[in-house]
């Protein structure tokens, strides 16, 4: 097992800080531990840097018989350099240009900030050649949980960078993403990016005020109708938020249509309710049987929704298999 912490030095200066007692800076040592990660403070000389350490290995050799990788644990100037913690950037901000109320007001103040490698690694994701590109594993989905899974992820990202200072960077982001949700909906509809901003795109008044947004509503009786919606998530630095780990992975799409479907306890095919089997097939190529010069109807609805599995009432079920038609719905 290896100790991955990351001391990090500074040069103590009486010039340096705009705010504080000159005293408070000498000598100052803070560790934050994860289980992951390890991250040391230390406010003095490069080379005092480098006893504490050689300290650091020998206390851990000893006495819980760990050894401290030495690529991982790096020595980094705060001011000129850039230190990476749990996701973030870490590094000491100084401007003598920057003052509020007569005073320099962020030297030596510490900034957590979105690495720009982060921005980059995420809109690949929705990038081809250079361009924002739809998502084929969604297709199948329908409109609300399309526009529901980019908003989940958009979310995470934002939740997470809560306390960076840049977190207005994420703009870009969501523009990728917008920009692929677009044409995800377009390529599953077989339309044009136009006709679906037109049909989707709407101002939704929020508590923080107007925003343009991707919106879908399902009205339901007796109920509150669901919205699915993108965008309208304030970018906004929040210094109190909790932070919860980003997926390593992105994770495949929740197929939870099948579960609405059987929740409406309805035969998909005659309309009876009450007792819904499943009724399920290997594979939809397996619709097209050669030779048949017309589908029945339980072919044709499976063939026109792209799903192997159709929620059909026992009699219609039995009726299946040996071949015999189906019931029909009473419009």
């Amino acid at each position: 097992m290896t100790y991955g912490g990351r001391p990090l030095w500074l040069q103590s200066s009486h010039s340096s800080p705009g705010t504080g007692k000159p005293s408070t800076w000498r000598r100052r040592t803070g560790i934050l531990l994860t289980c992951i990660e390890r991250y040391a403070s230390f406010i003095g000389s490069f080379q005092e840097a480098k006893e504490i350490k050689e300290k650091l290995k020998v206390f851990l050799a000893e006495k819980l018989q760990l050894e401290l990788s030495p690529e991982k644990t790096l020595i980094t100037h705060a001011r000129n350099e850039v230190a990476n913690f749990l996701g973030y950037n870490i590094l000491v901000q100084h401007s003598d240009n920057k003052h509020t109320q007569g005073r320099r007001s962020i030297n030596g103040i510490v900034a957590l900030r979105i690495p720009a490698s982060f921005i980059e690694e995420k809109c690949a994701l929705y990038m081809r050649n250079g361009k924002p590109i739809h998502r084929p594993e969604l297709i199948n989905d329908d409109d609300f949980t399309i526009v529901n899974i980019y908003q989940s992820e958009f979310r995470g990202y934002v939740q997470f960078y809560s306390l960076a200072q840049n977190i207005a960077w994420l703009r870009k982001l969501q523009w990728i993403m917008w920009s692929s949700l677009m044409k995800t909906l377009a390529c599953k509809h077989k339309t044009s990016v136009a006709k679906i901003c037109a049909k989707y795109h709407k101002t939704v008044k929020l508590p923080h005020g107007l925003r343009k947004c991707v919106e879908i509503i399902v009205p339901r009786d007796g109920k509150k109708p669901l919205v699915a919606r993108f965008g309208g998530i304030q970018l906004k630095r929040n210094l109190k938020a909790n932070i919860e780990d980003l997926p390593t992975k992105r994770k495949p799409a929740f197929r939870n249509e099948l579960v609405k479907r059987l929740l409406a306890d309805e035969c998909e095919l005659c309309g009876a309710r009450g007792d819904i089997e499943v009724h399920h097939i290997r594979a939809l190529k397996d619709l097209k049987m050669k030779g048949r010069k017309e589908q029945p109807l339980w072919m044709q609805v499976m063939s026109a929704r792209k799903r192997k599995t159709l929620m059909v009432c026992p009699q219609c079920h039995d009726a299946i298999h040996p071949g015999r038609p189906t019931g029909k719905r009473v419009l």
